[in-house]
């Protein structure tokens, strides 16, 4: 195997244990923040892995929160009975970055059991049809991401549908430019080395919406 894909493969698999574990836990439950859960997550993944670097900011949304995009920073909300939330957290571990996104449904309701359930399958589907290219832009992968989540009966939620990850850290571009980001105005092939001549690897995000019932979802781990 690659041994950088090994290594990138290996944070995300103890980020996948710190997910599950801040299940285990119950640490998700009505009444919470999530500015509340935030930190405990951060305080279990220090108790797990000796973690405290992140390559981006913790997110924590629930509710009509999770109709917003990484970039926005919305008002705090309490987690309520019969929810949906979604994390999105980009650790560090021993310098190798991880970015895993999960979608949780507290309690019964149909169509929040359809949307996670729809984001994890469109995520499966998105990566199978990518490795079944030889060249691709990061502009005609965004459109194909939006193409699925149409196809799916969603809307799509966020103006990028991935990037680049690697060794902390990975490459960087000026703010404004697009082309290490699964993006509509990246126009470069994503299979593409680095600049060191290096094999590049992918994150695929999915970001699922449905404005009209005020819910989304969101799916995100290693591509490549």
């Amino acid at each position: 195997m690659d041994p950088i894909k090994e290594k990138l493969l290996d944070a995300e698999h103890k980020a996948e244990m710190l997910f599950s574990t801040a299940e285990q836990r119950k640490l998700i439950v009505p009444g919470k923040s999530e500015r509340q859960l935030n930190p405990e997550l951060f305080a279990l993944a220090r108790e797990l892995y000796g973690i405290e670097k992140y390559w981006h900011k913790r997110i924590v949304r629930a509710g009509a929160n999770t109709l917003q995009p990484y970039a926005e920073n919305p008002p705090d909300l309490l987690i309520q009975e019969n929810d949906i939330l979604f994390f999105d957290f980009g650790p560090v571990f021993e310098d190798w970055e991880a970015d895993l996104g999960r979608t949780y449904v507290l309690g019964n309701d149909p169509l929040k059991l359809k949307l996670k359930k729809d984001i994890e399958d469109a995520w499966q589907e998105g990566k199978e049809w990518f490795h079944t290219q030889s060249s691709i832009t990061g502009a005609e992968y965004y459109q194909y991401i939006t193409e699925l989540a149409h196809r799916y009966g969603w809307a799509y939620g966020s103006p990028i549908a991935g990037h680049l990850i690697g060794h902390f850290p990975h490459e960087r571009l000026e703010p404004g430019s697009h082309e290490l980001y699964v993006h509509p105005e990246n126009h470069n092939d994503m299979f593409l080395p680095d600049a060191a001549g290096n094999k590049r690897h992918w994150i695929l995000e999915i970001h699922f919406v449905d404005t009209p019932n005020q819910i989304g979802g969101f799916f995100e781990q290693l591509l490549t």
